[in-house]
């Protein structure tokens, strides 16, 4: 008896699937949108927003008799770029990675042009990949300008010092460095959980306000129930317990606990996350 082997299917010379929807190309494309240049410029205005309100409002803290990392704001470049990331982390460093994740393949089916990319063809998963790659990156750009631009005003308006911690002491301007880059990294990755709701609402949805709009409100929940004393410690489940676990990075003696922590728990989120957006994505009927 003989056996019958199915042909292979027939592939177009020169098609390759890992050359399909290259990153340079999807980052072009990304950096192009409106909404990545109004993100941008928001995140780029801030500093000079909070430095004209210490110009009329006067030195922070004066007044209200509490010590807090709001207080030393003017006091160098470096506690301003804090003072900035301080500010911001709660929620306006939210919206970018929302709109950066949420948007990425909804925005597709939105336009129609979803299904003309998969028959193109690129495989879902490279589709998928790559725009889970430039958002990513896009994200981490956004993180990385806010204190870069604060740095920059604060150091022209203030000088460029030590930083003075809240809890009293200076740290050498090397050193505050260093710790605005340990920040900076883990509000980053504090913020993957956002990033995973939204990538993953994003591939359930064909309107990309449904997707940013839903990360944003699912993290903003979570935040409420962080306040819930009463949860007790079923809040050390909560990735927002966890999200100014970088004030550890402002103290005299760099505390590593709770930024483990927190980063343990955000990246295992996130990777349930994005899995989760991979698999339905594969196996979703696409008809837009």
């Amino acid at each position: 008896m003989s056996s019958i082997v199915a042909d292979p299917p027939e592939v177009a010379s020169g098609y390759g699937a890992g050359r399909t929807l290259p990153l340079r190309v999807e980052l072009v494309r990304q950096l192009k949108r409106r909404r990545t240049l109004v993100m941008g410029a928001i995140l780029f205005a801030l500093p000079f927003v909070l430095l004209i309100a210490f110009q009329i409002g006067g030195e922070p803290g004066q007044d209200n008799g509490r010590v807090n990392l709001m207080d030393s704001a003017t006091a160098s470049g470096a506690n301003f770029a804090a003072v900035n990331l301080f500010a911001s982390a709660g929620f306006l460093l939210v919206i970018p990675v929302a709109l950066f994740f949420g948007d990425t393949v909804a925005a597709e089916a939105g336009w129609s042009s979803l299904r003309y990319l998969l028959a193109a063809p690129v495989p879902r998963a490279r589709l998928l990949w790559s725009k889970l790659v430039v958002a990513l990156g896009l994200s981490l750009a956004a993180f990385v300008l806010l204190p870069v631009v604060a740095l920059a005003v604060g150091t022209a308006a203030y000088g460029w010092g030590p930083l003075q911690l809240p809890t009293g002491g200076t740290l050498s301007a090397g050193t505050a460095a260093q710790r605005l880059v340990i920040i900076v990294a883990y509000v980053f990755v504090s913020q993957l959980v956002t990033a995973g709701l939204a990538f993953w609402l994003s591939t359930r949805t064909d309107a990309p306000l449904g997707a940013v709009g839903g990360a944003v409100f699912l993290t903003i929940i979570g935040n409420v129930l962080d306040e819930v004393t009463a949860l007790g410690d079923w809040r050390d489940f909560l990735p927002a317990h966890w999200q100014y676990a970088w004030l550890d990075a402002v103290q005299p003696q760099l505390q590593w606990t709770d930024m483990i922590q927190g980063t343990a728990l955000s990246v295992t989120y996130a990777l349930v996350l994005f899995a989760l957006a991979f698999r339905g994505f594969a196996r979703k009927d696409v008809v837009s």
